[in-house]
Formats: structure tokens, sequence, C-alpha cells
């Protein structure tokens, strides 16, 4: 994979895993190293809420108009298992888009997807013929994770909500890492605990080789 050698073969990356765990990070460097284009669910999301029907996908529009007022309510009275629960539905829409671009004569041919619609069970679930090699990154330095959002913030920039809704998010990351542990276990899915940003990338090159 090295020397930015071209894939000449259709083939789908995806990556999925807890927020702050560097999916976009990977996604980009592969992209780079590969010569292919990628996309975030985040992105995907946003297309489908301009595209679909508000009542067919429900879920998909559960946090569309929040405010922050309404986020930091919605954070502080959930706990962080429900909040990975609710982010779950929303992906699981979402992931009808990811489906739909992977099975669809695509321009791209080969590209990469990348964000947390990118669930196990879904993943395990996909019917193609197109080369699909998934992988899971959880970041699980409490100290980095914490570092990371007090700086920037996951629902916006942190400057913008108070910390004790920074702390719920640093809860919620924990939660999505063991969520995404368990059910990557169950489907036999890799996962890859990220260790320090230079120390991972091997061990995906491997995975996509």
């Amino acid at each position: 994979m090295g020397g930015g050698k071209k894939i000449t073969m259709h083939k789908i990356i995806l990556i999925g895993g807890s927020p702050t765990a560097g999916k976009s990070y990977t996604a980009r460097k592969l992209a780079e190293e590969l010569k292919l284009p990628w996309i975030s669910t985040d992105t995907i999301r946003e297309q489908m809420r301009e595209l679909v029907n508000k009542e067919n996908y429900p879920d998909l529009f559960h946090h569309s108009e929040a405010t922050s007022e309404m986020a930091v309510e919605f954070l502080t009275h959930n706990t962080a298992e429900e909040v990975v629960e609710h982010q779950n539905k929303e992906s699981l829409e979402v992931w009808k888009g990811v489906r739909a671009l992977i099975g669809t004569d695509y321009v791209w041919g080969s590209f990469i997807v990348e964000g947390v619609a990118v669930l196990p069970k879904p993943v395990s679930e996909l019917k193609s013929d197109k080369d699909i090699r998934a992988f899971f990154l959880v970041d699980e330095d409490a100290k980095r994770v914490r570092d990371s959002i007090f700086t920037r913030g996951l629902w916006d920039d942190s400057g913008k909500y108070p910390d004790s809704v920074k702390e719920k998010e640093v809860e919620w990351v924990f939660a999505f890492n063991s969520y995404i542990k368990e059910e990557a276990k169950k489907y036999n899915l890799p996962v890859i605990s990220i260790g320090s940003r230079e120390n991972y990338t091997d061990e995906v090159k491997l995975l996509i080789k």
C-alpha cells in the first residue's frame, strides 16, 4: 500500500468507532495513500435530511433542529448509555444511505466511508460483490479523550456549553467504546485501540490489504 499505489479493483473501506478515536484522520491518511475519495457519515446524514421525507425517517431528524440549550438538556437528563442508544437509532437511518451508496454503481468505484453510523451489525449484514473491508477504532486513553472533548467539544464548540455536559460526553465515548467492542466481537469484526497516533496505522494497513 505504500508509495501511493492506486487501487484498481472496487474496494470499499468502512471505518466505524467512537467519537475522538481518529476516524476522519485515518480516512484522510488512507485516502491520500490509496488515491481514494472518502466521505463521512455526517455528510451522508445531512444530504439525506435534504432529500428524504421526515415522516419516513423520524430518527434521522430527531436532533436536526436542536439548539444548544436543547442539546444541554438532552445530555444532562440522559445516561451515557441512553445517549448511545439515541445515536444508534439515528445511525441506522443514516446507514440506509451508506448501503445505497455501496450498492450503486457509483462513479467513484472504490472509496472510504467513516463515521459513528458505521456499526457492526449492519456491516455484518451487507450483501455485495465488492471487496468490503471494515474495522472499528476506539480510544481508551481517558486523559486524551477528555482533553479532546474539553478542547474542541463534540456537540458544538467546547466554549458554548458547560463542563458538566462535556463530562457526560466523555462518559458517552466510553459507553460507545464498550458497545462497539461487544458488537464487533459478536460479528467477528476487527477493533483497533489506537494507542498513539503513530502505532496503529500498520495494523490498519494489514486489515485492508
